[in-house]
This record gives C-alpha cells, structure tokens and sequence, in this order.
C-alpha cells in the first residue's frame, strides 16, 4: 500500500503553498494531489488557486514525488486545452504526473461558465465522450473528431508525454459506466467511498460499501478481458464515517489503513491538514502517521 497526500491551493507559493509541497516530499508521500475547482465548498470565498499552474510550480520545487489532480472533470474542462496543459506539466515534471478525471458534481464549477447545472446523467455521457478523446490526444500526434459534445480540428499534441504512451489515468468512478470507462482507460481508480453513508453511515457499513465498489470494478474488468489487479484502487480519505477519527492518533490511522488495505485498495490518500476547516488535524500527528503508518501495518 502507498500512502500520498492531497494539498488544497489554499496557500499564496511564497505563504506557505511552496512548503507544504516540498515538506510532503521530505515525508515520503508517494504523489500529492491537488483538486481541479475553481473554487470549492466552504473556500469559495477564500483564496483558491488553479490546480495546472500549482502542479507546474510543484514540479519545479520537487524532485521525486508523484503529482496529480484528484479530480478533473469536464465541468469547466475541454480535451484539447487539458491535453496541451497536461503534456506540458509532464514534460516539466519529468514524467511524474497522474490525471484523475471523474464527471464532476453540482457545485459552483458547474454554473461557473453560465451552463445550467447537467443532470448526473449529462454528466456521464460528457465523460464518456471526454475521456476517450483525451486519450486520443495524449497518444496520437495530430487528432480530428467530431462528438456531441467534445470536438478537435487537427488538434497537434507534439512531441507528446514524456510517460508513453500517455500519463496514467485514474479514473474517479462508483457507477457502471464510469466503471466501464476505469476499466477500459484507467491505470488507477478512485472513490471516496459511499455519499449516503458520510452523516449517518457506521465504519463497518462504509467498508463493506467499499469492497462491493472494489467487487464491480473487478466485474468491469471482467468484461472486457482485463485483468483488475492491473489497476491501482485510491482511496481519497475524509469522506467516510471515520473520517473525524482516522487522523487522531497512529494507532486509529493503522487501524483505518488496515480494513482499507485488506479491502484491496492500493493508496490511501490524506488531506494536508487546514485549520479551522473538516480538513484539520494535528500536524505532528499527520507527520507522525506519514513517516511511521504504512510501516505499522506490518
């Protein structure tokens, strides 16, 4: 199991947004992520910087460390704009970039750009669309497709990743068809567990719903003759029933860990701690857990 840390840009680089990235390497974090908002739930009307312009900046003040977005969705994102960002950010980052994309939500990326808010289902079918053009574009050096909602006109993508054939996809999925699409194009899968069990849901519920995500990718994979031990499986934490305990001590971390490890995930990831959010913790304990926790488990 690895263990990584997502950093919300929150920060000014030269406040503090620099540090964090460069501590979360010294304490041997596997990736950092970062989300793709413009802006986000109770940050809206607080700083909050773009996430491909803080992963470039990572890049430079890192060495070793994996970086990625958790998550991009195709709220406010085109496929042919994302894949120049993304080859040059890998291209900066020597080849250490992961793309998590999901469909997105409801939340202020989804009116920001004067759309009305599309249903779950829109959702879906612009991912489905997004997703595989996108590949395209990471892979082939010249790319023309017309879609219903995603178009590219000899979109040139040269000299292409610096990862081949393309930097990893880890697809944020729970339903069938986002399954499909982690199955077909992901190199990693993510959740952050079952939304109707975070008010009221107990741990032992949460976990069983996590093992039966885990049951339906493997029966995705199934379909189309993949192997699902091919794919890592993220667990992005602080969204499940355990979420205000998991962080309180090494002990209730390695316990947490533990059910999710035995579950099959592969990576847990943390949130950077905030004060005065859902998002604090003591920082020497989340240090503590970083450098001592995956070794606990034995």
């Amino acid at each position: 199991m690895r263990l990584s840390t997502v950093i919300l840009p929150v920060n000014r680089w030269s406040e503090g947004g620099r540090a964090q990235w460069v501590r979360a390497e010294e304490l041997g974090f596997h990736a950092a992520y970062t989300y793709d908002h413009l802006s986000w739930r109770t940050f809206r009307d607080g700083p909050w910087f773009g996430a491909i312009p803080t992963l470039t900046a990572a890049a430079t003040a890192t060495r070793t460390m994996r970086l990625g977005t958790l998550v991009t969705s195709p709220n406010f994102r085109h496929p042919v704009t994302l894949a120049k960002d993304l080859i040059s950010l890998d291209d900066v980052s020597g080849g250490r970039v992961t793309l998590g994309i999901g469909a997105g939500g409801d939340g202020f990326d989804a009116t920001v750009l004067g759309q009305e808010k599309w249903t779950p289902r829109e959702r879906a079918d612009r991912l489905a669309e997004f997703v595989p053009l996108l590949n395209r574009l990471l892979t082939e050096d010249a790319v023309t497709q017309e879609g219903a909602f995603y178009s590219a006109v000899e979109a040139r993508n040269i000299p292409g990743c610096v990862q081949r054939p393309r930097l990893p996809f880890a697809v944020a999925a729970t339903g069938p068809r986002g399954l499909r699409l982690a199955a077909r194009y992901g190199q990693a899968w993510v959740t952050t567990g079952d939304p109707k069990l975070y008010e009221a849901g107990t741990p032992a519920e949460s976990d069983a719903a996590l093992r039966a995500q885990i049951a339906k990718l493997g029966t995705a994979c199934e379909a189309i003759g993949r192997d699902v031990a091919e794919l890592d499986k993220i667990l992005l934490t602080a969204f499940t029933p355990d979420r205000s305990t998991m962080l309180t001590s090494l002990d209730a971390f390695v316990d947490f860990a533990g059910r999710q490890r035995e579950a099959g995930f592969t990576e847990l990831v943390l949130h950077w701690p905030i004060a005065d959010s859902d998002f604090a913790a003591d920082q020497s304990v989340f240090e503590r857990i970083a450098t001592e926790g995956l070794a606990q488990l034995g």
